[in-house]
């Protein structure tokens, strides 16, 4: 059974100190804290642990009670503690003495995604991933632009005020910062991201951003891949020796499949019998790639080190170059929808060479060549063939020759039956 004991430690009459108390609860239980209320020590009872019963005590029976109600209090929670450890009798004094402290704070639209930010780096994803950097960037952009709109239209907004009407004004809003139709989709998900998960714990009761027509927008990206001609002329180039190791890391990009970030995680040790094994950073899946014939040669080149990797920016910026040099200069037109506004832009092929072409122009030229897609797909982690459809890049031209092929094959089964 638990026990509580108050007392004081000092001798002094003419200063106010601290009542203590002592919870013991059989052996394994012995806690000691400051109740943080004081009295003279002249005014203390070591005996009955109380406030002397004397008349000219003024404060006498307001403590008593105090320290009575701090007594019930102490041991009805510890009824219900499993393992008190050594802070737990100072915080029960103190949420006794400080309730307003320890009360919940109220959720609101704005403190809550705040709050999600901050815990965003402790979070894990579904693939047991903590959530990363890029993510949590675009969750402060979210916010950001979040606070921007409630200034520039002095609204309030909070999780019943998110209806359809507030969709539509936010969006015309970011088209109005001159925000292009992909970086607005981008919010719109990210917001919805925030409110399901308001949603979840029981704060947000709106399921207004739910509705069909709360939709993700989005427009097709204008996205290049390299043929393999293409490659083959790049890699044929006589380059400096610092593009010449831009372009074997980028060859190799090309005929696995990797995105940039696992480059750098092709070893030797990841090579066995003509396959690469390695587990892809962003979603944390196993990945088993057979080598193409080029890739085999650059790696032996460098005796299975690749060499170091470069900064993104710096990477890209070489790779123009490398491009430029290898003459793709086929036109490209370019459509983007920005501040609301469709522009077409023609460039010139090799202004648009950067490291996430080389993941493009593997699928791309697989699915060419007559790769089922589903074998693809395993390789780039699409998880749907539409999604995989969309992420490569085959004109209607080429289309139309592929299905050519097929019927030609077919022809020559059915002639030689």
């Amino acid at each position: 059974m638990a026990t509580l004991q108050y007392f004081i430690r000092t001798k002094a009459k003419d200063k106010l100190v601290n009542i203590r108390c002592r919870l013991r609860a059989g052996r394994d239980v012995d806690l000691l804290a400051s109740t943080g209320i004081v009295v003279l020590p002249e005014h203390w009872s070591i005996k009955q642990q109380k406030v002397k019963e004397l008349a000219e005590i003024k404060y006498k029976d307001k403590l008593n009670k105090k320290l009575r109600l701090l007594r019930d209090h102490i041991l009805s929670e510890f009824t219900v503690c499993s393992e008190p450890t050594g802070d737990w009798l100072n915080e029960t004094i103190d949420k006794y003495n400080n309730p307003d402290k320890y009360k919940a704070k109220e959720k609101n639209l704005f403190n809550f995604i705040s709050d999600f930010i901050a815990e965003a780096p402790n979070r894990k994803q579904k693939s047991g991933k903590p959530v990363g950097y890029k993510t949590i960037r675009e969750y402060n952009r979210t916010l950001y632009y979040l606070e921007k709109y409630v200034v520039a239209k002095k609204v309030k907004l909070d999780f019943n005020d998110i209806t359809l009407d507030f969709y539509y004004n936010f969006i015309n809003y970011l088209e109005s910062e001159n925000l292009s139709v992909n970086t607005i989709g981008n919010k719109i998900c990210t917001l919805k991201t925030f409110l399901n998960a308001a949603t979840d714990l029981g704060i947000n009761k709106n399921l207004q951003f739910r509705s069909k027509r709360f939709a993700v927008i989005s427009e097709d990206s204008e996205s290049i891949y390299l043929s393999e001609r293409e490659l083959s002329t790049i890699y044929k180039l006589d380059l400096p020796k610092d593009l010449v190791e831009t372009r074997d890391l980028f060859i190799v990009g090309c005929w696995t499949g990797l995105r940039f970030g696992n480059w750098a995680d092709i070893t030797k040790e990841n090579i066995k019998n003509s396959f690469l094994k390695v587990k892809q950073k962003k979603t944390g899946n196993p990945v088993t790639i057979p080598l193409h014939e080029t890739v085999k040669e650059i790696i032996n080149k460098y005796d299975g080190n690749l060499p170091k990797i470069k900064g993104n920016k710096k990477f890209n910026e070489d790779l123009k170059d490398i491009a430029k040099l290898a003459k793709l200069k086929e036109p490209v037109k370019i459509t983007i929808t920005k501040g609301g506004i469709t522009r077409t832009t023609t460039y010139e092929k090799w202004q648009l060479v950067m490291t996430h072409c080389a993941r493009r122009s593997f699928a791309t030229n697989l699915y060419l060549i007559g790769v089922p897609s589903l074998t693809i797909m395993a390789i780039t982690g699409h998880k749907t063939e539409a999604a995989f459809l969309r992420y490569i890049k085959v004109t209607p031209d080429e289309h139309a020759q592929k299905l050519l092929e097929i019927w030609n094959r077919q022809s020559m089964k059915v002639a030689n039956q």
